[in-house]
């Protein structure tokens, strides 16, 4: 222990000179000790040993063990009647006159006085009025002091206890020190405590004398005082209730406290310290802050309320080479500038401290800076939570980050700082910025509830994360202008915009995430983002799961993303990129979505449960779609349509409640080896000036047709194997021109020729639920319209002797059988009452509803 040791022997070798060990109080508490433990109040800790103090005093129970012996020898009677027959209430009334050092001397008496000697109330009214606490600051080791609920504590007597550790002090409290030292006789024994008027006084003092105690300052404001520690000096606030709003220490000119070195384990604690100049905006006050920590020292600051009214520099600014403090549960609140600055290699540790309100960010990082910062409490900002840049590093931990009005946490310029279970959220304009060459590992975070981006990264980035917002965003994180970084194992859900945005050749590392419940999209990565974005869970997010646009070029591996209310991947205007080994499911819109010029690489994705298609390209889009597995869609599993030229291969398309491939609006295409099987409509439908080219693709097992082709659309059928498809192998409409080489067409169930033979009405086979291919009829005399189609077989019976024309070969279903005509279908069973025949499937629902095009 640093000082606890002193008081008792101090108070011995006051009466016994030099001697202090060989005196009679020494000898007899040691001959006393194993008879009567509680003999000398403060036991081994009166030599400094031990600083567990008087644990057995209070505790009348224990008398029984006492010896008998020290009773043995013959007592005066007026030393009698003092030890055995005075009332507590007259031994107690005497000894509340008493100071510390003649109350330690009293309780050696005996065991009675022992007793009533440590009695808490006594200490308690010593205590307090030394040290004005109301609660009992106990300092176990150098640097560490805490207040206790004395009626908590272990012990009996804290106020004793915390009254040793803390006995060896200067106090400065103004206008007692010339009351103290003209009353020396009042104050006897209390050589251990100097008084000051000043803080400046005592300082001085302390390090002339090269004396080791505390300096305690008492309850008060002192004004413009030269606070410059250059020692290993411990300063304490003392103070009754909340000590640190009691002694506020401001300069109006001057930084109010500057460590130097020479302070390396200085200690500053329970006070507060504020910078408040006249000119709060001039410049040279850059310089000046409440607390200032140069190189090579490594103060303590602890439970200080920290304030400045400057509108230029920082609150508190640690800089240069082994500046190194510990900050520890400060409040760093209502500055008119940054709050926490770490700059030029300096670094530290910075726990449990409230930074709220700032006007300037909370905490910046700068010039390799690289802090240790861990559940600090960083909000309300009028500006950025954390800001790093320039090269600013640091590990930031467990901390709580919200409701600043710029984005939570920005990294900038190089900056690289590692993030790690915070909580980022409620920003006004977002989460996470990263950009202009900014990186950061970003790990187990919570990102939500922000009003703009989650994760945002612009401009050229080692790793990239994606999503589309504006230039200010609000959501989670924002990487962009030569962003980098790593985002890893973070929860960013609830953001107002993307999840997280990667932009302007950005190039993070994003891993492990959940992105969702975002009222906007999940990832978007746009202005030739890119990035690498792996294992990620994407999911209910109002917009797409992931927007790729304007030229970025993302990695997608191993990501689930599902269960959102539009697209799952977007990609549009030259949005390009891989997207590999993906489950992208349950989507309200289209798993995938290419168009306007896009050209992404799809592969080995498994894309399903889909309530629109599976993959729709349109628009003039691109794309690589090779080995994914397309499946339970409730459309098409692939639309081409508009102009659309994508290559697939070796893709499964299968179990489709709609087509397999559609092809329509002058959309083209190259398919090749394509698995297509077991969808509810045609395995390939190729409508309205649509020209693709189909080679070795095998088109079987499909409930209804395997290939259609109708509207005026060509195509290149070269080697497939169209087989086991329950109406038919391949279907031509008229007018349609088609060339084919070496496919083969075998083995299917022919439902449509079968059933046209057997004089069967071919609503019997379709319902209103498809479009056989045959040749249909339109009935004047029942005065059907355009939009009704009548099957061959209901022409020759139903309609036997009536006006009939043959319109043309072609997809629909039968009208008459479907009794929706004037005359009921004497071929039909029982009618339905649909009457809405359309030649094309419904098409698909395209994303047209985005803001940000």
């Amino acid at each position: 222990g640093e000082y606890s040791a002193d008081v008792p022997a101090d108070m011995v070798a006051e009466e016994s000179g030099p001697g202090a060990q060989n005196s009679p109080y020494q000898l007899r508490r040691k001959s006393l000790l194993p008879k009567r433990t509680a003999a000398c109040p403060a036991k081994t800790n009166m030599e400094g040993a031990s600083t567990s103090a008087t644990e057995d005093f209070g505790h009348r129970a224990k008398r029984a063990r006492v010896s008998g012996k020290s009773q043995d020898l013959p007592a005066a009677p007026a030393e009698h009647y003092l030890e055995e027959k005075l009332p507590d209430e007259v031994v107690l009334k005497i000894f509340s006159y008493l100071l510390e050092q003649d109350l330690c001397r009293a309780a050696c008496v005996c065991k009675r006085f022992s007793e009533l000697a440590n009695d808490p109330i006594l200490w308690k009214r010593l205590y307090m009025d030394v040290f004005e606490y109301t609660r009992p600051m106990m300092h176990p080791e150098a640097g560490k002091f805490f207040q206790i609920n004395p009626e908590e504590y272990e012990q009996p007597n804290p106020w004793k206890e915390s009254f040793q550790q803390l006995y060896k002090g200067a106090h400065v409290k103004t206008g007692f020190a010339e009351h103290f030292y003209s009353n020396p006789a009042r104050y006897k024994g209390r050589e251990n405590m100097l008084y000051y008027d000043t803080i400046e006084d005592a300082l001085g003092g302390v390090q002339e004398a090269h004396f080791d105690g505390l300096i305690f300052v008492h309850s008060g404001v002192y004004t413009d005082e030269w606070i410059y520690i250059e020692s290993p000096i411990t300063m304490i606030g003392a103070a009754p209730g909340k000590v640190a709003d009691k002694v506020i220490i401001e300069n109006t000119r001057d930084s109010t406290f500057v460590f130097m070195e020479g302070s390396e384990d200085a200690y500053v604690g329970y006070m507060t310290i504020k910078f408040n100049p006249d000119d709060k905006s001039a410049q040279h006050h850059n310089a000046h802050h409440c607390l200032e920590i140069t190189v090579n020292c490594s103060p303590s600051i602890d439970h200080c309320i920290i304030r400045s009214t400057c509108t230029v520099g920082s609150a508190v600014c640690v800089s240069g080479q082994g500046a190194c403090p510990t900050i520890k549960h400060c409040n760093i609140s209502d500055c008119e500038n940054v709050g926490l600055y770490i700059t030029d290699h300096a670094q530290g540790i910075y726990e449990d401290n409230e930074i709220s309100n700032n006007a300037l960010a909370g905490i910046w990082v700068k010039n390799h800076g690289n802090p240790i910062i861990r559940r600090n409490h960083i909000h309300h900002g009028r500006d950025v939570g954390v800001f790093t840049f320039d090269h600013g590093m640091g590990y930031f931990e467990s901390c709580n980050i919200h409701r600043n009005r710029i984005a939570g946490f920005e990294v900038k310029a190089y900056a690289n700082p590692t993030v790690v279970r915070c909580e980022i959220h409620h920003g006004q304009t977002g989460g996470i910025y990263v950009h202009e060459k900014g990186r950061g590992q970003f790990i187990e975070n919570k990102i939500y509830a922000n009003n703009f981006a989650g994760v945002q990264t612009l401009s050229i980035a080692l790793s990239s994360l994606l999503f589309p917002t504006f230039y200010i965003t609000c959501g989670g994180v924002y990487i962009f202008g030569d962003g980098r970084g790593l985002i890893e194992g973070n929860d960013i859900y609830g953001n107002a915009l993307a999840g997280i945005q990667i932009r302007t050749n950005s190039c993070p590392i994003v891993r492990h995430n959940k992105i969702h419940d975002g009222q906007h999209g999940g990832i978007y990565v746009h202005e030739k983002g890119q990035g690498v974005i792996e294992e990620n869970e994407v999911y209910s997010n109002t917009l797409a799961g992931v927007w790729v646009t304007t030229g970025s070029t993302p990695v997608l591996r191993r990501n689930r993303i599902h269960s959102g209310k539009q697209v799952g991947v977007y990609f549009y205007d030259n949005g390009h990129g891989v997207l590999e080994d993906n489950d992208i499911y349950n989507h309200m819109y289209s798993g995938v979505q290419i168009r306007t010029g896009s050209n992404p690489k799809i592969r080995r994705n498994k894309i399903w449960g889909g309530q629109n298609g599976g993959i729709l390209v349109y628009n003039s889009g691109l794309g690589f779609i090779e080995d994914n597995e397309i499946f339970d869609n409730a459309m098409a599993g692939v639309w081409i349509k508009t102009d659309s030229n994508p290559t697939l291969r070796r893709n499964k398309i299968h179990d489709g409640r709609d087509g397999g491939i559609c092809i329509f609006n002058g959309g083209r295409g190259l398919l090749e080896e394509n698995d297509i099987f077991r969808n509810a409509q045609a395995g390939v439908l190729i409508s309205t000036n649509s020209h693709p080219v189909l080679r070795k693709n095998r088109i079987f097992d499909g409930f209804a047709a395997g290939i259609e082709i109708t509207n005026h659309a060509t195509a290149t059928l070269e080697g497939n194997q169209i087989f086991n498809n329950r109406f038919g192998g391949l279907f031509l409409a008229s007018g349609v021109n088609v060339t084919m080489k070496d496919n083969k067409i075998m083995n299917n169930q022919d439902a449509i020729e079968k059933a046209v033979s057997r004089g069967q009405c071919l609503y019997k086979i379709s319902s209103y639920t498809s479009y056989p291919m045959h040749d249909f009829y339109r009935c004047h005399t029942c005065n059907t319209t355009d939009r009704n189609a009548i099957c061959v077989n209901c022409i020759k019976k139903c309609h036997q002797g009536h006006d009939v024309e043959f319109i043309r070969h072609d997809r629909f279903f039968c009208d008459c059988g479907a009794g929706t005509l004037s005359n009921p279908c004497t071929l039909a069973g029982e009618p339905t009452h649909d009457t809405d025949t359309l030649y094309d499937s419904a098409p698909p629902i395209e994303s047209n509803t985005l803001q940000h095009n």
